[in-house]
């Protein structure tokens, strides 16, 4: 890896998109969930920030209209971590 190389975020998940992801049995959106989350974490700045979000971590929303996946999120201070607070596939 090169030294300028950026480092890919971490995914965690929130309790309730946890259960989200648990109901999820389709492979068809599971591997579109995957896509979207793979291009959430090598670039997290890429969602749109969600207006009337409360004061903490801003709210993010990523839509992939080719896969049709939906994911908000926020990413922590240090942009390690992007945690997802809610899917939709």
């Amino acid at each position: 890896m090169s030294p300028h190389a950026r480092r890919r975020a971490r995914i965690a998940f929130s309790e309730a998109a946890a259960k989200q992801l648990e109901a999820l049995t389709d492979e068809a959106e599971l591997h579109a969930l995957d896509r979207a989350l793979v291009v959430i974490s090598v670039d997290p700045a890429i969602g749109e920030p969600i207006p009337g979000n409360a004061p903490g971590p801003q709210l993010l929303q990523y839509t992939d209209e080719v896969e049709q996946v939906r994911v908000l999120y926020f990413v922590t201070a240090l942009k390690t971590v992007v945690v997802v607070a809610y899917i939709e596939v």
